[in-house]
């Protein structure tokens, strides 16, 4: 598979489209050469992020876009979510203690866990976040 874009898709913000969007990242994985369990993991890690964009981002509201795009750079995937939420502080962005035994609040920590690289970059002007996770092919 050449480098470049491999994936491109915009979903509203919406639980019931991470089943698109999963299968999305699954197939562009595979057809990647990556093996199951490196799949599963880049799987993990954008279905947690777009978890994220709905519920915090977009506080529910099922009319905001998810632009989802995977590029082949290298020996590399590297994706791209766009959202046009409200800006968010990267600092503030930050998984929980894992000591704190309670419901949710790992999907932080999965997503950092599962990929190589995890971090919000500069938007484009009108886009409200950026966040960037790579993941070397296995």
């Amino acid at each position: 598979m050449p480098d470049g874009l491999v994936y491109r898709g915009r979903f509203p913000a919406r639980a019931e489209q991470l089943k698109e969007i999963r299968a999305a990242v699954r197939e562009a994985a595979l057809a990647a050469g990556c093996g199951e369990g490196c799949a599963q993991d880049m799987v993990i890690a954008v279905d947690e992020a777009c978890q994220n964009i709905i519920r915090h981002g977009y506080c529910g509201d099922p009319d905001g876009p998810i632009e989802l795009r995977i590029e082949r750079c290298g020996a590399t995937l590297v994706f791209s979510l766009f959202d046009w939420a409200p800006k968010v502080d990267p600092a503030e962005v930050r998984p929980r203690d894992l000591d704190d035994l309670r419901p949710g609040g790992l999907g932080t920590h999965l997503m950092r866990e599962t990929m190589d690289e995890c971090e919000f970059v500069e938007p484009p002007p009108g886009c409200g976040n950026v966040l960037r996770m790579v993941k070397r092919i296995q």
